[in-house]
């Protein structure tokens, strides 16, 4: 069970690799969710994200955690980017490896919703006129889908 938070671009199909590679047969479903970086109608040039370093993988980790007691997962991988992310660059990416779909399936949803509303990173938007523009905040719906796990 691993939490990576780094600046550099990450790679999705060497991450479902790795893990397909250390299960060596074992899972039946491997699931995956790469989010990506929006270019908001072609106003945003890029999102800045910021975080606490070690606080951050602390919880991100500890939520990890929470996901592998609640569903018989083999195999979770969180990255998480942090610097400036363009428009079409992945920003996170969650990887669940199960004896069963629908576990996999659930362990990435419940991860990606705390990670859309929980999960401290503070996001700034740079706008292609130059400009900074607000923070961003997690939407309603995305709090909604978070407390549905509670």
């Amino acid at each position: 069970m691993t939490v990576s938070i780094q600046s550099e671009p990450f790679d999705t199909a060497a991450e479902i690799a790795r893990i397909e590679a250390d299960l060596a047969g074992r899972a039946g479903a491997v699931v995956t969710f790469s989010g990506l970086c929006r270019d908001e109608a072609g106003r945003l040039a890029a999102l800045e994200l910021e975080h606490y370093p070690g606080m951050a993988e602390a919880e991100i980790a500890r939520v990890v955690e929470e996901a592998r007691a609640r569903w018989p997962v083999q195999a979770l991988r969180v990255i998480h980017r942090h610097g400036r992310v363009r428009p079409g660059e992945g920003i996170v990416l969650v990887v669940a490896a199960s004896p069963h779909r629908k576990a996999a399936f659930a362990a990435a949803d419940f991860l990606m919703d705390y990670l859309k509303t929980r999960a401290p990173f503070w996001k700034r938007e740079h706008l292609v006129d130059g400009t900074t523009g607000g923070w961003v905040e997690a939407t309603e719906a995305d709090a909604a889908a978070a407390e549905a796990w509670a």
